[in-house]
């Protein structure tokens, strides 16, 4: 699929303007009205359930190795997972994951030298 410039941006611009819609029909007509409790603790569970659906597909089908499942990007899920559930932060799993994703990678680099 080869897009050209302006459809690229005509489509961001749709997709925006339906995120926006989406959004909207929502928290733009409640307003300023008070939630039931329910939904205001359901809602703090929203990031927590987008990003790891985010993330999934990078994790386990990546385009840097042709879909193919790698044992670093693994680890690297498995250590923010720990630490964030460890220390009930979000940015402590994510440096976690970073430090442990690009340190396998110089580790793996390493080894053919030590050899």
């Amino acid at each position: 699929m080869n897009y050209s410039t302006t459809e690229i941006w005509l489509i961001i611009l749709i997709m925006g303007i339906g995120t926006f819609l989406i959004r909207f029909s929502f928290l733009g007509m409640i307003g300023d009205r008070p939630m039931p409790s329910f939904v205001l603790r359901l809602l703090r569970f929203t990031p927590v359930a987008v990003l790891p659906g985010m993330v999934a597909p990078l994790v386990l089908w990546p385009a840097a190795t042709d879909g193919q499942t790698d044992p670093v990007r693994l680890l690297a899920a498995g250590m923010t997972v720990l630490v964030s559930f460890w220390t009930r932060n979000a940015l402590w799993g994510i440096l976690a994951g970073a430090v442990t994703f690009y340190g396998a990678i110089g580790v793996i680099d390493l080894l053919p030298m030590l050899r």
